[in-house]
């Protein structure tokens, strides 16, 4: 079980507003690649347009791109530009976001609504072995717009303790950088579910509304699932995407 204060007084997560401006243009193209935003064999704009885009010099938008194409997820090519290489990473932080905006992509940011460790209720599907199971609720928006509420059910063996201003907005990063352990694969099952009492006014669908749900069992490296979660997406504003390359 992993103690959380401990690690974050000794490594806390960086807030990227203090990360430097560079750093901050590669993940914000980053998450641009990995969320379908900017598709693999995509040239971007000429250096000089992003720069002014970004507001920076020539020279740090190149420091950026250069750390992109270091991550294998940029082809650098002289005298013809750049080039999204999408086949990136799979452990990238949102390598297994498969919700999208109905044009495709769509920027993920998280609002995160509670967080609380409690007895494992017996209408949840196996997983982990713990007896108590921490409860995380979050609203996620695509592009600023509410699309997805998340239930996320995380072995309670997992963490001694989790409060709800530690975590970013990618939870598979959180659990990698601070609890020591990485999602390896997903098992994702898709139906129509009703919203569910919780919902907050501003996701835009009412309590008992139709929606689509998405049941998730997910596996770090052992051989039980770690973690369950469901997930309500409205279909006025998102839908769900696998992409097989």
């Amino acid at each position: 079980m992993s103690s959380i204060n401990q690690k974050r007084n000794a490594d806390p997560v960086p807030d990227a507003a203090n990360l430097p401006i560079y750093q901050q243009i590669a993940s914000t193209l980053r998450r641009g690649i990995m969320t379908g935003q900017l598709v693999d064999g995509q040239p971007l704009p000429p250096e000089r347009q992003l720069a002014r885009q970004f507001g920076v010099s020539v020279v740090t938008l190149r420091k950026a791109l250069q750390l992109l194409a270091n991550d294998g997820m940029l082809r650098r090519r002289q005298g013809s530009g750049n080039y999204v290489s999408a086949r990136a990473d799979p452990e990238q932080k949102y390598g297994f976001f498969r919700i999208e905006t109905l044009a495709g992509g769509g920027l993920p940011t998280a609002d995160y609504l509670s967080v609380d460790l409690q007895p494992r209720p017996p209408r949840l599907p196996a997983f982990g072995t713990g007896g108590d199971v921490w409860r995380i609720r979050r609203l996620r928006a695509l592009d600023s717009v509410p699309a997805v509420l998340e239930e996320i059910w995380l072995d309670g063996s997992c963490a001694d303790q989790l409060d709800m201003s530690w975590l970013p907005e990618s939870l598979y990063a959180f659990y990698q950088s601070e609890l020591g352990f990485w999602i390896s694969r997903a098992e994702d099952s898709v139906g129509v579910g009703t919203i569910p009492d919780w919902a907050p006014d501003i996701f835009g669908l009412a309590a008992g509304s139709a929606s689509g749900v998405v049941d998730r069992r997910a596996w770090a490296q052992g051989p039980d699932a770690i973690e369950y979660s469901r997930s309500w997406f409205n279909p006025a504003t998102a839908r769900y995407v696998a992409r097989l390359i």
